[in-house]
């Protein structure tokens, strides 16, 4: 699976003047890639974003699609990191991936880690409302990725699945399962994935609290 770009990004404001490094542009050469994520890329806000358990950021570009058919043809839906991800990459999504998998990109090797929740700095990065709520529906969140061993990558090079790696659960599962407090899940699916050691802990925890309700 070829990466089309590593991408990083810088603070900015947005319109309605709030400041965020959502937006990722492209980095030419080879890029670092340490424990905290891309030499270069900044997170605005350390409390949701960034640190070991949200390193890198893959959105994959097939989802692109989607969202033409609900946004039109946006401009931001033409520039591979509109949604926050430091690698482009179309072969890809949340239904093959799975919690805890590991993929070699150059010479570094990353694991999944969680799912991206979305927040509304994505509605008010494309000026868009109902979006959080599409990604919550439709199970197109992302994920995260911590980096087991830092090195060095560039675009072209190839995202390289490492066989017999990670648990039973795809991250659109554990999206599904876990964002949204009111949908539905089973007591067993809950459980186990409580009970991955290789989920981040937030995830876990959210399992948990979910499967002590009352009405699971």
């Amino acid at each position: 699976m070829q990466v089309m770009a590593l991408m990083t990004g810088r603070s900015a404001l947005l319109p309605d003047g709030k400041r965020t490094a959502i937006a990722k542009s492209p980095v030419a050469g080879p890029v670092r890639i340490g424990r905290l994520g891309l030499e270069g890329d900044v997170q605005v806000n350390r409390r949701h974003h960034g640190g070991p358990e949200m390193a890198v950021h893959i959105y994959p570009l097939a989802h692109h699609g989607f969202w033409r058919e609900r946004l039109g043809d946006h401009p931001l839906l033409e520039q591979p990191g509109a949604f926050g991800g430091n690698i482009a990459i179309e072969d890809l999504d949340e239904t093959q991936v799975r919690i805890g998998e590991r993929f070699v990109l150059g010479s570094a090797v990353l694991e999944v880690s969680q799912p991206r929740m979305p927040c509304a700095t994505i509605e008010r990065h494309f000026q868009r409302k109902g979006m959080v709520a599409a990604i919550l529906a439709s199970g197109r969140c992302g994920w995260y990725l911590r980096v087991v061993t830092e090195g060095e990558a560039q675009a072209g090079d190839g995202l390289v699945r490492l066989a017999d790696t990670g648990s039973s659960l795809s991250v659109r599962t554990v999206f599904c399962a876990v964002a949204e407090p009111a949908r539905p899940a089973s007591a067993e699916l809950l459980a186990e994935i409580a009970d991955c050691s290789e989920l981040a802990a937030e995830w876990r925890e959210k399992a948990g609290r979910k499967l002590a309700r009352p009405e699971v």
